[in-house]
């Protein structure tokens, strides 16, 4: 093993949340994702007869969410107040309070990929029916993908280093980067980040089916079948995930003995533009992943397990796994994708893997992709379709973003 874990300052992630359509709460996703329970199902937010898309990921029904204070819940779109929600958690499992710290000393990075649609789809509604001065004064701010972070820093007195980072589903990645880079800079010592997501309002969703990306089946055990021979693109879905990143003096000054992980290393790229070469090439996300590694101190046999971006078309399946396969070897790592159960977060779906990824190194078991994918052959990867029992110290996740983002996160086991 690399001498990696010497290195300081480190930035180690002391809080994790989860909010999904298969459990709200981390220990209610964490026991879908190794059950393998499913939570996906058709639309019930809207009427959605004229769509294409027939199977999302739900968290629960449409409307102000339990817990959110009603007076926030006037200002917020739902994506906001998931994040809340996540950030009340996180916060809580961390043992942080914002009181005990400079507020200074604590940031916010958030990433977003559709922004608050939901409610600006609602307040355009209104001007277009009734008039302007119909229009709440929430409008201005609430649809905008800064607005997580700054409800987040507003909520909880944080007013160091603030951002939000979007890139579809890299951002995610990207969010927890720049929350690290933080950290190490002494920029911040305690940072919340991650993504959340509420991508499936008529808006949105008809912005997202101009990808040609979305599955249109109506059976969610098939729906979203990554690395398939069967794959016919992916399910959206709702959620995320917020983390606390902390220093490791920080978290060792409040007494906090078992972190749950270190984020080791990361890296980004981006696809050439289209035709020099072609956009499927694996060439730019295999450099992510090399730089990540290198940045994390990590030889390709020290990574146990890859959680991938899986994005459930086939060529771009086929690129990803072209790219495991040259990095790793044919069959060389665990691959797993648990978002096949649950769907893709878009911005809020890479954080959640990351949380997946540290509970895996906590638990050292690998969730399952979900029973009903099959890897093709011809991708010559090691797709985990069980839960796993293995030992765990490395993770890579990765993810891509819809305009030729790639990024790659490495994750590390706390050292004892």
């Amino acid at each position: 093993m690399s001498d990696a874990t010497t290195a300081t300052p480190r930035a180690v992630v002391t809080g994790i949340s989860a909010v999904a359509p298969s459990g709200l709460g981390t220990k209610a996703f964490w026991d879908a994702v190794l059950e393998g329970r499913s939570g996906l199902g058709p639309v019930t937010h809207f009427e959605a007869d004229g769509f294409p898309v027939r199977t999302v990921g739900e968290v629960f029904d449409d409307g102000t969410l339990p817990g959110v204070d009603p007076r926030l819940a006037v200002q917020t779109d739902r994506w906001s107040q998931f994040a809340l929600l996540a950030a009340d958690e996180a916060l809580a499992d961390a043992r942080v309070r914002p009181e005990d710290f400079s507020p200074y000393d604590l940031g916010v990075v958030t990433a977003s990929s559709s922004g608050g649609n939901a409610f600006g789809q609602r307040e355009i509604a209104a001007l277009w029916s009734k008039g302007p001065r119909h229009v709440g004064p929430y409008q201005s701010i609430a649809w905008f993908y800064a607005a997580t972070t700054g409800q987040l820093s507003i909520r909880h007195g944080m007013k160091g280093l603030c951002g939000v980072t979007v890139a579809e589903q890299a951002g995610g990645l990207d969010a927890i980067g720049q929350a690290r880079r933080a950290l190490l800079h002494n920029d911040a010592k305690v940072v919340l980040t991650g993504g959340t997501e509420a991508p499936l309002s008529p808006y949105a969703l008809t912005c997202q089916t101009t990808s040609g990306r979305l599955s249109t089946s109506a059976d969610p055990e098939r729906a979203y079948l990554p690395f398939d021979r069967a794959a016919c693109g992916h399910v959206p879905g709702e959620g995320g995930a917020i983390l606390v990143l902390e220093g490791q003096d920080s978290a060792r000054e409040r007494g906090v003995e078992a972190p749950y992980g270190e984020i080791a290393g990361y890296a980004a790229t981006f696809d050439p533009a289209p035709g020099i070469p072609a956009a499927e090439s694996p060439t730019s996300l295999r450099r992510a992943v090399l730089l990540a590694l290198a940045d994390a101190r990590v030889r390709p046999e020290e990574v146990d397990v890859v959680f991938a971006d899986a994005a459930g078309t086939p060529e771009l399946d086929r690129a990803e796994a072209r790219c495991l396969a040259e990095v790793f070897g044919p069959h060389g790592v665990p691959v797993t994708a648990p978002k096949a159960r649950y769907g893709r977060l878009y911005a809020g779906g890479a954080p959640l893997d990351v949380v997946t990824a540290l509970l895996s190194l906590r638990e050292q078991v690998i969730p399952p992709t979900g029973p009903a994918a099959v890897a093709d052959p011809a991708h010559r990867i090691d797709l985990v379709t069980q839960p796993r029992q293995a030992r765990l110290r490395t993770a890579l996740v990765l993810a891509r973003g819809h305009g030729g983002f790639n990024s790659a996160l490495v994750v590390r086991a706390a050292a004892p």
